[in-house]
């Protein structure tokens, strides 16, 4: 008998195929076996070559290393899912994880920061994070090198959420083998990319996405002006969740970044206390746990003139796919084929923020 999650994980691998094209083309086939099928129809329209799919092998392959690495996989869909990284948008269809999946169910605050943080910064992280553990908060963050190793091993012993921009078998930075296997035994290691990926300068931003729709809301503690500690930040602002920041001294520029949150209006953070008011108590296990469609209509087929008219209004500036609707003056369930068509051909990009553009 076939392995229920080999279509899906086929699915999910195959080229340009992306966690709003996933859920697109499941919600209007119904499944994995269908949506595989129909894709080279779909990107005929959309004026390009079928993208190359995964074979089947190499899904079994995955699924066993899987198995043997004592991991397991969460779908979108499953029960355990984390319930808040299900109500976004880019929301993954499927997370590698090891560990206690119940930790991402309870109220989680993502920790971020600089790598190169000062020693002051890393104790107060640590610190910070110890207490959030004793409240009954998951802290979420990414087992880079200073603040997010400092937040992890405070937060260790009440509960704590490592995401991974890598295989879930593969450690970055090396010294955190050690740290990174206790998270996994202690806690919850999550990772999107297949066992034995390495951790690429692409999957980071991925990476951060989970870390900040995971979280109720997001503190950092030291940064740099453009650091990918910002990202995460604007990431979770775009989903709506609440954005935090340590003051620190104008003279140091790795508290630049915390000091401009602050100007734009993050919450100044100075004690746990000001972290469990900022964050609107929220029953995680109350989050809807959404099922394939997400109460949208699926994407009905477009007329060759819908087609023309939607690919009249894309260029390479990013366009929000709202936008796109109101000027097609279309259905948003054909200006959403027309997109998925032109994404399966390799002719569209997808942004943060539900924008896209062509490729």
């Amino acid at each position: 008998m076939t392995d229920p999650r080999a279509p899906r994980l086929r699915l999910l691998r195959s080229a340009n195929i992306g966690p709003v094209s996933y859920r697109q083309l499941m919600a209007r086939f119904g499944s994995a076996e269908a949506a595989l099928d129909a894709i080279p129809m779909l990107a005929a329209r959309g004026g390009g070559r079928a993208p190359i799919l995964s074979e089947p092998a190499r899904i079994t392959r995955e699924i066993a290393a899987v198995e043997r690495l004592g991991a397991a996989y969460l779908f979108l869909d499953d029960p355990g899912y984390p319930p808040l990284l299900a109500e976004t948008d880019s929301a993954p269809p499927a997370l590698i994880v090891r560990g206690n999946p119940a930790l991402a169910r309870r109220t989680c605050v993502a920790m971020v920061g600089a790598r190169n943080a000062s020693a002051a910064a890393c104790r107060f992280a640590r610190e910070l994070a110890f207490r959030l553990g004793e409240a009954g908060v998951t802290v979420v963050s990414g087992l880079a090198r200073g603040i997010d190793t400092a937040a992890h091993r405070g937060a260790i012993g009440g509960g704590t959420v490592g995401v991974i921009a890598s295989g879930i078998d593969i450690t970055f930075p090396p010294e955190n083998a050690e740290l990174q296997e206790q998270v996994a035994c202690e806690g919850l290691l999550i990772a999107e990319q297949p066992p034995g990926t390495e951790p690429l300068a692409r999957f980071f931003p991925s990476r951060n996405r989970i870390i900040a729709g995971m979280s109720q809301g997001t503190v950092v503690v030291e940064a740099a002006p453009r650091s990918g500690s910002l990202i995460t930040a604007r990431l979770a602002a775009e989903a709506g969740r609440d954005v935090m920041a340590v003051p620190g001294s104008p003279l140091d520029p790795r508290a630049q970044g915390c000091n401009l949150l602050i100007r734009e209006g993050a919450t100044l953070i100075q004690t746990v206390d000001d972290v469990l008011e900022s964050i609107r108590p929220i029953d995680a296990r109350a989050v809807r746990s959404p099922s394939f469609g997400f109460g949208n209509a699926p994407p009905q087929d477009a007329s060759d003139v819908e087609r023309r008219a939607v690919e009249a209004l894309l260029g390479p500036v990013p366009v929000s796919v709202d936008e796109l609707i109101r000027q097609a003056g279309l259905a948003p369930a054909a200006v959403q084929m027309v997109l998925l068509e032109l994404e399966l051909a390799g002719r569209l990009e997808r942004h943060a923020g539900a924008r896209v553009s062509l490729a």
